[in-house]
């Protein structure tokens, strides 16, 4: 298949196909740049919601009942699902995605053609996603997925990585996740747009939840004194849900879909689009000068043992500075 197979199977949806060009996404194949090259004009339309949190409140599930609430409104789903990498093969520890509970054959999710799971294995990649996610996101909004959900790898603190790719970023957290020092750790309250207190059934959640509320309000009227006072902002929620059992999951589909259109409305989107353009960009071009750099740096390495002087080297020869 030539580049061109490649990108009229993806227009068309084909799933087969769109499978391939994730493959050659992550493992870096020479095709895939041309691949995203050409199907980029035809990104934009999806909504990207990202859903980040600890480890153990239950995120996979979570996913897959949004899976289901969102197929009822007759939209097409694809979800990228970050799980840590085999130390031996690089791929996705839990790449089966069995934990999906929503996914069973029951409710046939599975063979659903309008419905595409990906894991990938992080491959060391801090931030809580994997190096090509933003790639792979690409793939099925010019695919034609309405909505796209990135679950994180669940590494804690430092899941930053989301807001690199998700419009929308949901935090998941849950009653005994422990004191409210160790949530302000997170630094949740910059990453989330949503807050979902899952397992809501167990003690501490109406705590939690008070608290949540009360700390984000006092961030709303910090960035209201900050901000134009005419500048419309959004109202960050928190929607508390048991995904076992498919309570809340109803009301969360509403706020992220609410927090698109606020987004759209705004103008808000098409900023942070612009901005992640850019920064993809950057990130294209130093991985580009890296491979570069590290192609020609042996020669260098055999004139000299003196790091400084290679990289003196590096900047005058190779990048002309």
């Amino acid at each position: 298949m030539n580049v061109q197979d490649f990108v009229e199977g993806i227009k068309r949806g084909d799933r087969r196909i769109l499978a391939k060009a994730i493959s050659f996404a992550e493992n870096g194949h020479p095709i895939a740049k041309e691949i995203l090259r050409q199907i980029y004009d035809k990104t934009g339309k999806a909504q990207v919601v990202g859903i980040t949190g600890f480890p153990g409140t239950g995120k996979s599930t979570l996913v897959s009942k949004l899976v289901e609430e969102f197929r009822k409104r007759g939209k097409s789903v694809g979800v990228v699902a970050v799980d840590p990498s085999s130390p031996f093969t690089g791929g996705a520890l839990l790449g089966d995605r069995l934990r999906l509970n929503g996914a069973d054959v029951d409710k046939n999710l599975w063979t659903d053609e309008r419905v595409f799971f990906r894991s990938m294995g992080s491959r060391g990649r801090l931030g809580g996603i994997a190096k090509k996610t933003g790639d792979v996101v690409k793939l099925l909004d010019a695919a034609g997925y309405d909505m796209i959900l990135v679950e994180t790898v669940g590494a804690g603190q430092g899941e930053i990585g989301i807001l690199e790719v998700a419009d929308t970023a949901i935090v998941v957290l849950m009653p005994e996740m422990g004191d409210d020092i160790q949530v302000n750790k997170a630094g949740i309250l910059e990453i989330g747009d949503i807050f979902v207190i899952n397992k809501s059934d167990l003690e501490g959640a109406e705590n939690l939840e008070r608290w949540l509320s009360f700390t984000l309000s006092l961030d709303s009227s910090d960035s209201a004194e900050k901000g134009s006072a005419n500048a419309e902002r959004w109202r960050k929620r928190v929607i508390k849900t048991v995904a076992t059992r498919g309570e809340g999951i109803k009301e969360l589909a509403d706020a992220i879909t609410e927090h698109f259109e606020f987004l759209k409305r705004s103008g808000t989107l098409e900023i942070k689009r612009a901005e992640r353009t850019k920064m993809m960009a950057l990130e294209i071009a130093m991985e580009e000068i890296r491979a570069e750099i590290t192609k020609r740096c042996s020669n260098l390495l055999l004139d000299s043992k003196d790091p400084y002087t290679i990289a003196e080297r590096i900047l005058k020869d190779i990048i002309k500075i």
